[in-house]
């Protein structure tokens, strides 16, 4: 398990790599024209795909682009797959799922997984130097450990009003100011993008339960019933996507990207009033 978990580190972060430096050419649909004077001459413009400024909120003359997905064409074939596994396997898999199980049960499990991966928050809060916040990710672990019976419970919540602090190495590259880079759209896993790539290799490096077993079906039945049980706790999010979408690989893009966006944005919007205090 460990050296496939090896493999599967410097399999992403060679797929980072490549997205940053392998791409010579934009595609964007949804770019705002460029209208400046080296444009119309015909001149392309240097710029670095990991580059936050690449994204920046501030206004330009230029060009701001939402998104920059040079593979869309593979990302659709990846999207349509997922279309498909999600409607003949997961969704039903999901409706049986929550017929037999009850709803209590349901979110006691998912108690039970984001318990156990505390040391993946716990690790970037102390990466993106958020001490407290790391105290806050220990304390609340071993408070639902323990008065919570292995996590099925969320008495750090309840009883001592300790607010989860979710954080993941892709969020800690955004922090230390790491661009996205091109977006991804993986089989199975759904969208991404370069650093988030690489942020979930490390996620999955970090995770207890690579160290707690060597088997790989383990591994996956662990990562299968953490979604399932997820999915069936919102089981209307990607038929109302898709419901009320012209284009939903469109949506699901952009979605996913401001979700992602807005994170770091937050993260570095506390760090400016902590700079001006």
């Amino acid at each position: 398990m460990l050296i496939t978990m090896r493999y599967t580190i410097l399999f992403l972060t060679g797929i980072f790599l490549l997205a940053s430096l392998g791409c010579a050419q934009r595609q964007s649909a949804t770019s705002v024209p460029d209208t400046s004077l080296e444009a119309a001459q015909g001149q392309d413009e240097e710029f670095d795909l990991l580059s936050d400024d690449f994204f920046s909120d501030a206004p330009s003359s230029v060009h701001e682009p939402v998104y920059y997905d040079p593979l869309e064409p593979m990302n659709r074939i990846f999207f349509e797959f997922n279309d498909k596994l999600y409607y003949w396997v997961l969704k039903p898999v999901n409706t049986a799922y929550s017929a037999v199980v009850p709803v209590d049960f349901r979110y006691c499990f998912g108690n039970f997984f984001t318990n156990l991966s505390a040391p993946i928050r716990l690790l970037n809060n102390l990466l993106q130097g958020k001490f407290s916040d790391a105290g806050i990710v220990l304390s609340r672990f071993l408070i639902n450990s323990t008065l919570g019976v292995y996590g099925l419970g969320d008495p750090a919540l309840v009883d001592f009003d300790l607010e989860p602090k979710p954080e993941d190495f892709g969020q800690t590259l955004g922090a230390w100011g790491v661009g996205e880079g091109i977006y991804l759209c993986w089989p199975i896993l759904g969208p991404s993008n370069a650093r988030d790539t690489l942020g979930f290799g490390v996620d999955v490096y970090s995770h207890p339960v690579v160290y707690l077993n060597d088997d790989l079906l383990v591994s996956a039945a662990y990562y299968s019933g953490n979604k399932v049980n997820l999915l069936s706790l919102n089981p209307e999010a990607y038929d109302d996507l898709k419901k009320y979408s012209l284009d939903p690989y469109v949506s699901m893009r952009q979605v996913y990207l401001d979700y992602r966006r807005n994170k770091i944005k937050d993260k570095a919007a506390k760090q400016n009033v902590v700079d001006e205090l």
